[in-house]
């Protein structure tokens, strides 16, 4: 019955999603879907071939990863709850397979634990079930677009980039003024930079600047990617290899520091590196001297290092995950990047940066946001930071087809769950009237809870935190039910859970739609 509506349902909008003017990067032509709900496989099966690409399917995590040792896939979409092996599992034994494959995480619970425990894996993204059509094309596409630049690691940038002008791309708060500050004063010398700070928060920028305001500026700026790159090729991405050095080796290819050579090179997720590497790299910082790997001749190269990472590197010191003396000799100075929750100042800038982007991106002309959606904004903690910010915008303003072009808490999708809701019950609009009615239920559920303690209750805590729970549950439930007239998929949607665990839980409540439309006393 559920995979009949699911195609019924994906039928429907078909037709929408034909007209999508927005068209997924053709650069990956095979996508891995895993997920053990065979009507769900379905449906992304049909949103990604429309797009033009393959899909590969498996139903749990063990086939999943052994379809990525045999025949890697450009991309996967991965479901969280798998029934043999925990989809977070399942993600990091595929980044210790291949770490350069975009991972999006599918999520049927809408937490936002999930979320960031997901980004912080290695995930590129996630999506929450019951999940948008266009959500999904969206997403996909972000992800796609970057698969070059993960492909080819190896990035030779030619200043680009505006000195002096953070408080352009990140906005104007003290924290950026301070960072701004730091860049100028270092950015002359030829000291190693390390920039640290959550991912999302803008280390490249800040990397970018430093070698926008040096004496290099005129000389390659040379990003490298240590995140992206298998242990058995990092020696040949640093120092390049002759032709014939190993197998696959059909030409010879300069390395990384052949190419930044007078200007800066960039290593992004310096954490990542194999502790081999990091020795051999260490030698390279010390004597500015490389060599090839299958050749026998010395290069001396000049170059600046300016390296950022979003873990603790003197942690994994002390865990001898990561070589002290390294560290040292690229920390010569840090520069620290605060993240976006505590840099609230630029949360209004970035919002009305990245709508203008947007607009132009998908020709738009969306006015700016609501009331109930600039709450949810500015309350939200943004765990992915900036990033997270601009990708909800960007499906935001995808999503926006309201006449009077503005956003509101409908079109943020899960930027919070139960958070999201909590901010958005503080306002007065009339489609969070049911949120606050939940709430004088489960005010009364603890007044009952009281009560029994008060009479002498000889319930365990455990038995009475699980009575109090599982009522908070239901009064909530048939709340929601009561305000979409019993429309259980867009009662799931309120609740950030999928259809299938909606239907489970009226079951587990005995929670009859008609009785809840009859009978007010419930």
């Amino acid at each position: 019955m559920v995979l009949f509506f699911s195609r019924v349902f994906n039928f429907l909008y078909g037709n929408f999603i034909n007209r999508i003017s927005i068209k997924i990067a053709s650069v990956a032509s095979s996508i891995l879907i895993v997920d053990d709900l065979e009507d769900v496989r379905w449906i992304l099966s049909n949103i990604v071939t429309k797009n033009g690409m393959r899909v590969i399917e498996a139903a749990d995590g063990e086939a999943a990863l052994k379809i990525i040792r045999d025949s890697p896939p450009d991309l996967v979409l991965l479901d969280v709850g798998l029934p043999d092996i925990d989809g977070f599992e399942v993600l990091k034994r595929l980044k210790a397979i291949d770490r350069s494959i975009p991972v999006i995480m599918i999520t049927g619970n809408g937490n936002t634990m999930d979320a960031v425990r997901a980004i912080h894996a290695g995930a590129f993204d996630y999506v929450v079930k019951p999940f948008s059509n266009q959500d999904i094309v969206l997403t996909l596409r972000n992800a796609l677009i970057g698969i070059d630049a993960r492909r080819h690691v190896l990035q030779v940038l030619q200043p680009a980039f505006s000195p002096g002008l953070l408080v352009d791309q990140m906005g104007s708060s003290s924290a950026v003024m301070e960072i701004q500050a730091d860049v100028e004063r270092v950015a002359k010398t030829n000291f190693s930079v390390m920039v640290t700070g959550e991912s999302g928060t803008g280390k490249e920028l800040v990397s970018q600047a430093i070698h926008a305001l040096s004496l290099r500026c005129n000389q390659p700026f040379v990003a490298l990617d240590c995140g992206s790159i298998p242990d058995t090729l990092i020696e040949s991405e640093l120092f390049g290899h002759e032709k014939g050095a190993f197998t696959g080796a059909h030409q010879a290819k300069a390395g990384a520091f052949e190419l930044a050579a007078g200007g800066t090179i960039f290593l992004d997720e310096i954490g990542n590196l194999p502790l081999s590497a990091q020795g051999k790299l260490l030698r390279v910082l010390e004597t500015r001297r490389i060599h090839r790997i299958g050749s026998s001749k010395t290069l001396e190269v000049d170059f600046r290092v300016v390296a950022a990472t979003n873990a603790d590197l003197l942690a994994m010191v002390k865990m001898q995950t990561f070589r002290g003396d390294l560290y040292h000799r690229i920390a010569e100075y840090t520069i620290f990047i605060p993240s976006l929750q505590s840099r609230s100042d630029d949360l209004n800038y970035l919002v009305t940066r990245f709508l203008s982007m947007t607009n132009q991106e998908l020709g738009k002309q969306i006015q700016g946001l609501n009331q109930a959606a600039w709450n949810l904004i500015h309350h939200y903690s943004w765990p992915g930071n900036a990033r997270e910010l601009r990708n909800q915008l960007r499906r935001a303003v995808l999503m926006c087809d309201d006449d009077d072009g503005i956003i509101s808490p409908k079109h943020l999708g899960m930027i919070g769950g139960l958070e999201a809701a909590l901010v958005a019950a503080e306002t007065s609009s009339d489609e969070q009237s049911w949120f606050n009615e939940a709430l004088g239920n489960v005010k009364t559920l603890f007044s009952s809870a009281a009560e029994l303690l008060e009479h002498g209750s000889d319930l365990p805590l455990k038995e009475l935190t699980t009575l109090v729970n599982a009522q908070m549950e239901r009064a909530i439930i048939i709340q929601v039910l009561r305000q979409t007239r019993c429309n259980k998929a867009k009662a799931a949607r309120m609740l950030h859970i999928d259809y299938k665990t909606l239907l489970k839980k009226l079951k587990d409540h005995s929670i009859s739609t008609l009785q809840v439309m009859q009978d007010t006393s419930l």
